[in-house]
Formats: structure tokens, sequence, C-alpha cells
């Protein structure tokens, strides 16, 4: 059985504990408020009619995107405005993530999480300025860190009294253009008593891989994800797009809408399979 980690509260969802896992997931890159509420309607609906707890994520500003003419997203005042339809109207917590210190402020004010990403968790002043607004954070570990490096992140975010804190493992750089999943990572980060995530979506991303854009191999998502929930985790995150092919980032490695319901089935399975077997416990103690 996995070692339980602390329970983070966000909205209406209690990510980690003794809790099933949790599901973070949306588009990239907001590409439209319409768009935008369409997806996140479609995967509460697949969430509730399985029962599990969903965070809808979006970013509003991808600051890292490969080149200078690739889709970023509609900035921070009207990305915010439209998370927070999100929120009103589909009733669901979000997260997005930051990228300055001096967009902290505002967005705390919408997010229910407010991510830090990969490239940036090891920024310091950022990191505990997050930290700071006293709100559920998601760190993401950098493609670049080992798991283990990751304990003197959390010490940054812990030294300010905020520990509703989540860390997200999204894979590690492999040669050129690649990532590759280390599994023991996720057991390595659960050590430190947070809810551990994983990025399936990420992980099978191709950093660079096409030239002007990222490449990706979303086939690997449903199997990486099922390793993963064997694994033990508290949350799965999933780029998920109406259209992969036509999505305006990251599309090469997100999942397909009309595909999540019957992998979140695939994973319950896993994970139901994996919990202790009452009766045979009790036949134990007999």
């Amino acid at each position: 059985m996995k070692p339980l980690t602390r329970e983070v509260r966000v909205g209406n969802v209690s990510v980690g504990g003794s809790n099933g896992f949790s599901l973070v997931a949306g588009p990239c890159v907001i590409e439209g408020r319409e768009t935008t509420l369409r997806i996140a309607r479609g995967v509460k609906a697949i969430s509730q009619t399985l029962g599990i707890p969903f965070i809808f994520k979006s970013s509003y500003d991808k600051a890292n995107r490969t080149s200078l003419r690739s889709f970023r997203g509609p900035g921070l005042c009207e990305g915010l405005e439209i998370l927070k339809l999100v929120k009103e109207e589909i009733g669901v917590p979000v997260l997005s993530d930051v990228h300055k210190i001096d967009e902290v402020d505002q967005a705390s004010q919408v997010l229910d999480v407010i991510q830090v990403p990969a490239f940036l968790c090891r920024q310091t002043d950022l990191v505990i300025e997050v930290a700071r607004t006293m709100k559920p954070m998601n760190v993401k570990k950098g493609q670049f860190l080992a798991p283990w490096d990751m304990g003197k992140v959390i010490e940054k975010v812990v030294s300010t009294g905020n520990h509703d804190l989540m860390v997200t493992e999204r894979g590690v750089c492999f040669g050129y253009n690649n990532l590759v999943t280390d599994f023991r990572s996720l057991s390595i980060l659960r050590r430190y008593g947070y809810p551990v995530i994983f990025d399936a979506t990420h992980s099978v991303q191709l950093p660079g891989g096409m030239g002007e854009t990222s490449g990706g191999q979303a086939e690997f998502v449903p199997p990486l994800s099922r390793a993963a929930v064997a694994v033990g985790i508290d949350g799965i995150f999933m780029e998920v797009h109406e259209r992969p092919g036509e999505a305006l980032c990251d599309g090469q490695n997100s999942l397909r809408l009309d595909d999540l319901a019957s992998l979140l089935r695939q994973l319950q399975a896993v994970e139901s399979a994996l919990k202790p077997n009452e009766s045979n416990d009790q036949m134990g103690r007999g």
C-alpha cells in the first residue's frame, strides 16, 4: 500500500491523503473563451460520471515557447477572466502557471492553484512569492533535476509557512529533444510527504523536436499513465483537446477528449487492483 501524503484542499477537491487520484486537465493554452469552456465542460462531465475529482488547467501565457512565432495565449488579464468564467460557469477549481513575480498577486485572486513551471522551479524569488500567497501551489520538477533536488525547492516553499503544496513529475531530459520518465522518481518524491502528480502528456513531449515547435508521442500517454498509477500517485495531469492536431500548443502530446473516459476507467481499474483486499485481510487476522 502506498504511503499517505498530506491532504491539500483545492476548492471542492481534496488531493492526497487517503483519496484516490485526482485529475488535472485541460488544453495546454487558452485558445479562446468558447473553446476553453467547452473543453472544461466536457472534462467535468467525464470526471463527474466516474467520480474523479477534477481541477481544470490551462495557461494564459506560454512564455517558454520554442519559437518567437509560436502562439502564447491571450495574456494575463484576458486569460484570468476566462479562467474565472470556468470557475463560475463550470464550477471547478482552476490552475494556471505564473512566469513572473509581478503576475503572482493578480493571478492569486482568480486561481485556486498557482503553478510554478518546470523551467522556473529553481527561481527562488518566484517560488517564495507564490508560496507567500498561502494559496495551494503546484511545483513542476524541472527536466534538468533529480527527484531529490526537489527537496530544496520544497524547503523554500514551506519556509513561508505554506504547506498546501503539490509536486509534479514531468520527465527528465534524455539526450537531445527527448524526455524519459524514471518511475523511481514518483516514489522518491512521495518521501517528502506532499501529493505527487504525474504529468502524463508533458512526459511524452519531444522538446523542440520539430524545429519551430516541440513534438510529442501521444501514443505513450496511456501506458505511462497506467504505470504511474501502479507506482502510486495522488493525481494525473493531462493536456486534453478536442482536436489535438489543430491545437495551438502541444497538440503532438495532448490526449483527445474523446479518449479521456476510456483511459480514466483503466486508471481506476489499476488503482482498485492495488487496494488492500479487506476480506482477505480479515481472513488473515482470523
